[in-house]
């Protein structure tokens, strides 16, 4: 069963998808955002890794995590959004014994140019 969130962006805008796990279960714990569907890649195309209090892997620097990272709030930003970033993301959050899927599934569309 497929089972994903939808978010939609505008080109050229900012767009953020929310992940937020809580820090009282299982202290603050390592996470990462990929490419992908979670099932199939487990952050194999990583766009950003933390050790739970800071960001040790960056892909570059549209990708953002703007929340208080080591309060559980691992909420991805992209930055200056083109219709190419559409496509599926995966948030796992490695928390001890029961890792922390979000799936979601995000539509850039073009922003419209008044004439």
């Amino acid at each position: 069963m497929e089972s994903h969130t939808a978010v939609q962006g505008l080109a050229g805008h900012p767009v953020t998808l929310p992940c937020i796990y809580s820090t009282h279960l299982g202290g603050i714990v390592p996470m990462c955002w990929g490419l992908g569907e979670c099932r199939h890649s487990y952050c194999i195309r990583s766009l950003i890794w933390t050790n739970g209090y800071t960001v040790t892997h960056q892909r570059n620097s549209r990708y953002q995590l703007k929340g208080n990272i080591s309060e559980g709030n691992v909420s991805l930003t992209i930055e200056n959004t083109v219709v190419g970033d559409g496509g599926p993301y995966c948030c796992v959050v490695e928390i001890p014994g029961a890792f922390h899927f979000v799936d979601y599934m995000l539509e850039v569309k073009p922003e419209l140019v008044p004439r």
